[in-house]
């Protein structure tokens, strides 16, 4: 049997596989080719070494984007996990209608991010307009905010769902073992708990963590970057810079700003991966 699922391995890996190479591997090795181009198309690209990367390290806007998507990243991925574990603790009690409560928590997952962002732009505003504040397009502190109540209200069913898979497998034996031993209801989330569902903490912080950093429609219909770019994230700066702009020289340096969010997104996210999975618990 494991002979001829070798054999025929192939057949099953070959299609796989050749998705994935021409559907990331060869745009990602193009656009970091033209990375290093001055185009208007891919057809009449000419080489202009560095330049490209020397002018995104001199680009205050973009800077400002980076400083910017990393404080929403920070106070999201916190906010949405907590409250998620939060969630997931209550509805794996043995209570009546968490059937209800874990559904109406998912559904605001099944709504599209453009969709989202306008309706709590109309609802901000309307709060802003009764507290006599400036509208979320002139207003730097209602346009943060907003994004992580979006952000959260979006994400945090999904992840509850997560947390709620690990911790009803949690084994009951375990549970009970710990509490004969005396272990308080802190002692058992944080010592026995926690520890037994790393796995799942792992999966949402990734999922929050890359969501949070590649965040571009919500970005788009909420706030748009005002007021001046100055809650536009990482994505939203590279759309404006190598769509709202004309000119050879844009596409270059909007494709060098790509390549250096790629990079970035890969390299946190990694780096989270290796350290929450280091913590996991072999059942």
């Amino acid at each position: 049997m494991k002979k001829t699922m070798m054999r025929y391995s192939p057949i099953f890996i070959f299609p796989t596989l050749a998705a994935f190479v021409i559907g990331f591997i060869i745009p990602f090795a193009q656009g970091l080719y033209l990375s290093f181009c001055k185009f208007t198309t891919v057809d009449n690209a000419s080489w202009v070494g560095f330049a490209n990367y020397a002018t995104v390290i001199k680009d205050a806007s973009f800077l400002n984007s980076f400083k910017f998507t990393v404080m929403f990243a920070v106070v999201s991925i916190v906010s949405i996990n907590v409250i998620a574990f939060a969630l997931a603790q209550l509805l794996t009690r043995e209570l009546k209608g968490t059937n209800i409560f874990r559904t109406v928590f998912f559904m605001p997952n099944l709504i599209g991010g453009i969709v989202l962002g306008y309706i709590w732009q109309i609802l901000i505003n309307c709060i802003l307009s009764i507290v006599g504040q400036p509208l979320i397009a002139l207003n730097t502190t209602a346009g943060y905010w907003g994004l992580i109540i979006l952000m959260c209200w979006q994400q945090i069913g999904y992840m509850m769902i997560i947390y709620i898979a690990g911790l009803q497998n949690v084994p009951a034996d375990v549970l009970e073992a710990a509490a004969i031993d005396g272990a308080s209801k802190w002692q058992l989330l944080l010592k026995v708990k926690l520890p037994m569902i790393m796995s799942s903490v792992t999966i949402c912080v990734f999922l929050t963590l890359t969501n949070s950093f590649k965040l571009f429609d919500q970005n788009l219909a909420l706030t748009g970057g005002d007021p001046n770019h100055l809650t536009e994230m990482l994505a939203l700066n590279i759309y404006q810079t190598f769509y709202a702009r004309a000119g050879a020289l844009f596409k270059g340096y909007g494709q060098a700003k790509a390549v250096i969010f790629c990079v970035l997104v890969i390299v946190i996210s990694l780096g989270q991966l290796i350290a929450t999975r280091s913590k996991e618990v072999q059942q």
